[in-house]
């Protein structure tokens, strides 16, 4: 089990540097799928491998339709360990990256239920930047790697990215996540050119989106789950930069921690170094 080899090429870097995202071909086979889609069933249940603790309790909402989303889920599960810590994924984010090292920042278990047709905002994901939760880190030049566990298109919720929005810097309020509005915050951000383009994934491809790029995704129409697994990437000398949006991960570093730290203990493991 584990995500199967590619070497990034100078047009899926071109891809990446242009538009903001990258969708890579498939990078996991149908056994270490159906496996990371049974993992989804024990997390929910609060089956966790090991005697450890999650980072943040979890408990299902009374919404049916609601978005269930499970932050490091690696500490509790080995089947999710064992993808978003796979050096495979970290070489591919350092070439996309241009850095010699990559680290695991968090990963996210990331559940969309299926509306059966109904329309809700539910489930929305709002438009946002990755990066707006994020500050506590020393760059932006981090990566999200979005992994598919069943085909994936708008049909059933499947994520959309602004094209070049990466290249706008960091916006204040895009830390929009929980906003379920999506037309209102389009309004919002909408100040330079909008080009909205779906990510459309076969199961086992990912998305790899820069950490400044705005994505969003709407309802899920089908009568079944969206099932991903998310892992979030950073350089591996990222430190710990005082300031606004202090993220949960911050007291990873200690009780105490300083400007300048690096996040290099054993809650960021190291995927790869050249």
């Amino acid at each position: 089990m584990g995500v199967i080899p590619y070497k990034i090429t100078t047009a899926d870097k071109e891809r990446f540097d242009q538009d903001g995202y990258w969708i890579s071909p498939k990078l996991l086979d149908d056994q270490t799928i159906e496996r990371l889609r049974g993992a989804h069933e024990r997390i929910w249940k609060s089956d966790y491998d090991g005697t450890g603790m999650p980072l943040n309790g979890f408990k299902l909402s009374g919404d049916s339709f609601a978005l269930r989303k499970f932050d490091n889920g690696w500490w509790i599960n080995d089947e999710v360990r064992s993808v978003v810590t796979d050096p495979n994924l970290g070489e591919m984010a350092s070439n996309l990256l241009n850095e010699d090292e990559i680290r695991l920042w968090h990963d996210q278990v990331i559940y969309k239920p299926g509306t059966s047709g109904q329309e809700t905002r539910a489930g929305n994901v709002g438009w946002h930047q990755d990066y707006a939760y994020w500050r506590a880190s020393s760059t932006t030049n981090m990566v999200t790697v979005w992994i598919a566990l069943q085909d994936t298109d708008l049909n059933n919720g499947g994520m959309m990215t602004i094209l070049g929005s990466h290249k706008w810097g960091t916006i204040e309020g895009s830390d929009a996540f929980f906003e379920q509005d999506m037309m209102k915050l389009k309004q919002r951000f909408a100040t330079r050119d909008w080009v909205e383009e779906p990510c459309i994934l076969k199961a086992g491809q990912a998305s790899f989106h820069h950490s400044l790029t705005f994505h969003g995704s709407a309802t899920n129409f089908t009568d079944q789950p969206r099932l991903s697994v998310v892992a979030h990437l950073m350089p591996g000398d990222t430190y710990y930069k005082e300031g606004r949006a202090r993220h949960d991960n911050v007291r990873l570093l200690g009780p105490r921690p300083e400007f300048g730290q690096k996040f290099d203990n054993e809650f960021f493991p190291l995927l790869y170094s050249k």
